[in-house]
């Protein structure tokens, strides 16, 4: 008889702008399977962005639902995505899709998504619903050349300053969690300097330690194609603290974080001591967070106000008295456009 295919999927993780694109492209190249169609290359991401577009639309779909945005600051926001891990639908609909890729792409496949580690366990369940070997990479850069990079290149209009300390508290939240979440399972932490000073160290340490068999046969030609493909001049933001504005509390914190973090990917460095004082971090952060909300608290009213009084005033009344105490006729009156205005206005998802 022969013996059952090993089936394993790697999920790339970690914040945005981080390497994550170079992990799962050089995954790729190596032999892995990248489920298709991916998403479209373009200037921030000139070499591809290795992402399935299935997979960023199903984030993206959950990310509405549970009303979090791909770097959300706050704590509290990881315990509304992972109230979707039991949602059945979401499940099964993950499960056979998975399924389904396993089947027809090869039994070892690399997923990545920046909005991934919000829901690392349906991700789990998932593949071991599929009798599939789930392991992590999480890809680590400093935190001021991330927050640098995404300044630069996905920055919308409003003042840089608090883009910068947005980023940095989302980098915070996002690293802290992801690194919590995949704690006891296989996993390994590759800094992005690493990677592109030179691959082959992390990446056949991958294969040998999460049992890759394409990593573990790669042949003079898929080792050529990596050396072609890993740019080390696409690292082209190098910023320091000292190039962004960021309060000292926060950026201390930050720091901390990355000095921990940081230690994970050296060899025997994911040791329980850094662990416990990763724990130590993220109540830490909790705890400046809510700090934050309740300083801001009146600042928050004062839009809700501001929105309020956007409205147009059927739809304003509606709001003050209480929507839901509204009766569904009238409610129906009010259009769509409106009554989703309203829905953000209150806060409400749904």
């Amino acid at each position: 008889m022969e013996e059952p295919v090993k089936r394993r999927v790697v999920f790339v993780v970690g914040s945005g702008r981080s390497g994550t694109s170079t992990m799962a492209g050089a995954l790729r190249t190596l032999g892995m399977h990248v489920p298709q169609p991916e998403v479209a290359a373009d200037a921030t991401n000139p070499k591809g962005f290795g992402e399935p577009q299935w997979v960023v639309d199903f984030h993206a779909e959950l990310l509405k639902r549970c009303n979090v945005q791909v770097s959300d600051a706050r704590p509290a926001a990881w315990f509304e995505a992972g109230k979707l891990a039991g949602f059945e639908p979401s499940r099964e609909r993950l499960h056979t899709w998975l399924e389904e890729q396993l089947t027809t792409g090869g039994p070892e496949l690399v997923v990545k998504d920046p909005r991934l580690a919000w829901f690392v366990g349906l991700w789990r369940s998932a593949a071991i619903r599929c009798d599939a070997t789930p392991a992590y990479v999480t890809m680590l850069r400093p935190p001021a050349e991330v927050v640098g990079s995404k300044q630069t290149y996905y920055a919308a209009n409003g003042p840089a300053a608090a883009g910068e300390v947005q980023r940095t508290a989302a980098w915070v939240n996002m690293m802290l969690h992801t690194e919590r979440a995949t704690r006891g399972a296989t996993r390994k932490f590759v800094r992005y300097a690493d990677l592109l000073d030179d691959w082959t160290i992390p990446l056949f340490d991958i294969g040998r330690r999460f049992d890759l068999t394409s990593l573990q046969e790669a042949n003079a030609n898929h080792v050529r194609a990596v050396h072609a493909f890993i740019d080390p001049g696409l690292r082209r933001v190098s910023h320091t603290w000292d190039d962004l504005e960021v309060p000292a509390p926060l950026r201390d914190l930050a720091q901390d974080t990355w000095d921990q973090l940081d230690l994970l990917a050296d060899p025997d460095g994911d040791v329980p001591a850094v662990h416990d004082r990763l724990d130590e971090l993220r109540s830490t952060y909790a705890a400046l967070y809510a700090d934050a909300e309740a300083i801001a608290h009146s600042t928050a009213l004062a839009a809700r106000r501001e929105g309020l009084a956007t409205l147009p005033a059927p739809v304003n009344a509606v709001v003050k008295r209480g929507a839901d105490r509204v009766p569904h006729t009238l409610r129906a009156m009010v259009p769509p456009a409106a009554r989703q205005r309203l829905r953000k206005a209150i806060g409400r998802a749904r």
